[in-house]
């Protein structure tokens, strides 16, 4: 398996010289990048200056290894372009290193590159105006997903063994799902952040990577895992201690959607395969309706979404020193602001303390269940010319400013209504900060990857990464071609 681990050990045995590997890169991405558009800023010449200061020391596994960066600011890098995918931002620059870019150098990762990404995030597909679609290698007729769309095609299209992504409601787990690859979103406060944001929407969006491999997987799990003592948000005390894991797990699955919308027959499949290898391995496999109320869940994600935006407009607006337009944004990016203004502090408040019952409830679903398995996404990749959206909504959102709370809340739901059936499986593990991980097991009859989902109590990742190795070595992974052996 040519994965990072690969790489980064032909480089420290000398069986492979950085400067050829580089080169080769280099001839990738002018070849195929122009048609996937999975990155959006790269410099071959940056790349090439690194080269006499890798070292190859025990505490550096992925020496010498490129990674790119998911074009927004919790993985900015001082000096790069730091644009969040918006074209209010289209000339900034990153006056500071992320820390959890900072622990990717640390641990010998060389940054390279920055990947596609809708504006500020808020997508399940990648088409940010600034920059344009990015496409998925499987068919670029399809999108790789969303947030991190631009990582995962960077990926799946072979150009990078792994990259840098971020996950507030899937943006991993999604773009996992529909190109192929691995996708971990870790237990809220595991992950290096900070210093210049440290909640990442309350702890619901968390950065991590897109990966090919259990083993890239759990290095990179291991070795970021970590945070500053100034971060709101740390892990229980699992997450640290080591753990015999059972040889026969007990696996709760359900393939209903949450919201009641549409499951394709695919989706299901995904699961009902998986339950077949799962049994055949061991494990106890349990039938179980939803344990939390998923029109409440979702709602109370998108008043988060709404006033955490309110918030950072509010800052973005003081240090421009001038208010802002419904010109200097994506129309969605607009509505969910609006309803941010609206939105009063106390049901803010209530929202939190939801998310807080709903994670109690999900701890107690895992002392009953080791594991909690639902299909990734509810359908495979959309296509690009796809319209997720309606000329009803868009003329609706032009009028944003002029609706009410209700109004607002009720337009809010219907902008994201066909995102969320293709997807509305990923949110809680980010409002619970439980974490999940998307592996890539099914093949749809079109020939398009489609994901299974396991969730597991807080600090358990131990528990995804062994059962991910289960499946890995069962080699029930259908990977992008370029992986296979």
């Amino acid at each position: 398996m040519k994965d990072a681990t690969y790489w980064s050990e032909q480089f420290k045995d000398k069986k492979i010289s950085l400067p050829e590997y580089y080169n080769e890169l280099n001839k990738k991405i002018e070849k195929h990048n122009p048609t996937l558009n999975a990155l959006v800023e790269w410099s071959f010449e940056e790349l090439q200056q690194q080269v006499e200061s890798i070292s190859f020391k025990e505490n550096s596994p992925f020496a010498g290894v490129p990674i790119t960066l998911k074009m927004l600011s919790g993985q900015d890098k001082a000096g790069w372009k730091s644009t969040s995918g918006s074209r209010l931002f289209a000339d900034s620059f990153a006056g500071k290193t992320a820390n959890f870019v900072k622990k990717l150098e640390e641990v010998g990762f060389i940054p390279a590159g920055q990947t596609n990404a809708p504006e500020f995030g808020f997508k399940n597909i990648t088409d940010p105006s600034l920059y344009g679609p990015a496409r998925n290698p499987w068919n670029t007729a399809y999108s790789p997903g969303g947030s991190s769309g631009g990582a995962a095609a960077a990926v799946a299209s072979g150009l990078f063994p792994i990259a840098g992504a971020s996950d507030g409601g899937g943006s991993i787990r999604i773009p996992a799902s529909f190109c192929g690859l691995i996708g971990l979103k870790p237990t809220r406060g595991t992950i290096p952040t900070g210093p210049g944001g440290w909640r990442g929407w309350q702890g619901a969006s968390i950065d991590f990577a897109l990966t090919v491999s259990m083993r890239d997987t759990e290095k990179l799990f291991y070795a970021l895992r970590g945070n500053d003592k100034a971060a709101p948000y740390h892990p229980p005390r699992d997450e640290w201690q080591q753990h015999a894991i059972p040889k026969s797990l007990k696996i709760a699955y359900l393939t209903g959607s949450p919201v009641g919308t549409p499951v394709s027959d695919e989706a299901v499949k995904a699961v009902e395969s998986s339950l077949k290898q799962l049994t055949a391995l061991g494990h106890v496999v349990t039938e179980i309706t939803w344990p939390v109320d998923g029109h409440q869940l979702i709602q109370n994600y998108y008043l988060m979404n709404a006033a955490e935006t309110s918030a950072m407009f509010d800052g973005i607006q003081q240090q421009l020193g001038h208010p802002l337009t419904i010109n200097d944004m994506e129309l969605m990016t607009w509505g969910i602001y609006q309803y941010g203004e609206k939105v009063p502090v106390k049901k803010y408040v209530q929202a939190l303390n939801q998310w807080d019952h709903t994670a109690a409830a999900m701890e107690e679903l895992f002392t009953q269940y080791d594991l909690f398995l639902t299909p990734t996404t509810a359908f495979s990749a959309p296509r690009i010319d796809e319209d997720l959206q309606s000329n009803t909504i868009r003329e609706t959102l032009v009028d944003a400013e002029k609706l009410n709370e209700d109004q607002l809340e009720k337009m809010v739901y219907d902008m994201f209504e066909k995102s969320l059936a293709l997807t509305p499986f990923t949110q809680l593990a980010n409002l619970t900060g439980q974490p999940g991980i998307s592996l890539p097991t099914h093949l749809t009859a079109e020939g398009l990857p489609l994901g299974i989902q396991f969730m597991a109590s807080k600090g358990r990742e131990d528990l995804l990464l062994a059962i991910g190795r289960q499946l890995e070595t069962q080699k029930s992974f259908i990977l992008p071609e370029t992986y296979k052996e």
